[in-house]
């Protein structure tokens, strides 16, 4: 017989025959190293939890951020137009009816389309005749919070804005009230509404009434979002970088224009306040009241629902979100602000978009024709 050891190759060759004819057993081999994947899987979840941590503690938002800012209302309510059913009934369809323009072919939803957050996506919007004004028109959701309407300021309430288009020239076209009411008066089904609508009135039907009727329906176009719920105490209803955003929204001095149920709209500012804005063929409210110190004065506009509504400012120079919020650290807080920040605001401001009431808003059957009414003019 050969002696193996003598020959230690022979003598590995055979011990490797000898384990792989018994089955090598590799099972403690695999277990470590399943242990130790365990084991930095474990490491780095920990790591990942003291960075959230760390970083949740770093954007924590105290009571004195959220002071200014309160949550949406379910209608933004006056003593002067009391919201009732009969009177959005009537307003919901006063609101889409194109017969209030003159040509027939706009409503007030035309401009403010209620399917888009409010908006039609325009710089300016198409009037009569194609015709286009000099100005943007903003969203007509959450605008019963506004210290006023318009970007000038001119119509004090909802009802006195709902009086304005439908007149203009550049817009409805309509020659007068009385053409307006010849309109309704000629629909029977509108003459019931009106009459239910204002029980107490002895002539129901009158443009006032219309317009406090549209007036009351626009009262309920409210979008709720998730910054409600933030601010009613679901502190996990913002993302912890949607808290980032809004730590550095506030820091950054954004609040001292926009706060409020509607993060805005509750004051008129001075576009160009730090550095002159270099646009200025547009005086803003100062063409309406003509003092020296409404030069450049325009309403803040709201931010809620502000990642739909583009495009941006009172004449829609501005085409993206980001583009405007780099404009306005600019000239309202004299800031240059870096893409990371400006990419870190937009990501808070896209919280404040809201749910559409479309079951409320959208467009209901209208009352029909009748040979009595006015035809379309051009």
């Amino acid at each position: 017989m050969m002696n193996l050891t003598r020959h230690p190759g022979l003598l590995l060759v055979s011990s490797l025959a000898l384990a792989g004819a018994a089955g090598c057993d590799n099972r403690p081999f695999e277990e470590l190293e399943q242990r130790k994947a365990a084991t930095e899987r474990a490491k780095a979840q920990a790591a990942a939890t003291a960075s959230a941590s760390a970083e949740a503690k770093a954007v924590a938002i105290s009571a004195d951020d959220l002071r200014p800012f309160r949550p949406l209302p379910k209608e933004f309510a006056t003593e002067l137009n009391p919201v009732t059913d009969a009177k959005i009934q009537l307003g919901r369809m006063l609101f889409h009816d194109k017969r209030l323009s003159l040509a027939q072919d706009i409503s007030c939803n035309s401009c403010h389309d209620v399917t888009k957050f409010g908006v039609d996506g325009e710089k300016t919007s198409p009037g009569h005749k194609g015709s286009r004004g000099d100005r943007n028109s903003p969203t007509v959701y959450n605008a019963g919070g506004h210290v006023a309407q318009f970007w000038d300021g001119r119509a004090a309430t909802l009802e006195d804005q709902a009086k304005g288009p439908i007149l203009n020239p550049g817009e409805m076209a309509m020659h007068d009230e009385k053409a307006v009411l010849a309109v309704v008066e000629s629909i029977p089904e509108y003459v019931k509404l009106f009459k239910d609508a204002f029980p107490k009135d002895k002539k129901a039907v009158s443009y006032t009434n219309l317009a406090n009727a549209i007036g009351a329906f626009e009262r309920r176009l409210v979008t709720p979002s998730r910054w409600d719920k933030f601010l009613e105490g679901d502190t996990n209803a913002l993302t912890t970088e949607e808290k980032a955003g809004f730590a550095l929204f506030t820091k950054t001095g954004c609040p001292g224009c926009h706060s409020g149920p509607a993060v805005g709209g509750g004051s008129f500012q001075k576009l160009g306040l730090i550095k002159p804005y270099p646009d200025q063929s547009d005086l803003g409210r100062f063409k309406v009241t003509k003092e020296e110190g409404d030069k450049m004065m325009f309403r803040v506009p709201s931010l809620r629902n502000i990642e739909k509504t583009a495009p941006y400012f009172h004449n829609g120079s501005i085409a993206t979100l980001e583009e405007a919020v780099k404009t306005m650290g600019h000239h309202q807080l004299g800031k240059e602000l870096t893409d990371k920040e400006i990419a870190s605001i937009v990501t808070f401001l896209k919280a404040l978009t809201g749910e559409l009431p479309l079951d409320y808003a959208k467009a209901p059957e209208l009352p029909k024709s009748t040979d009595k009414t006015p035809k379309p003019k051009t």
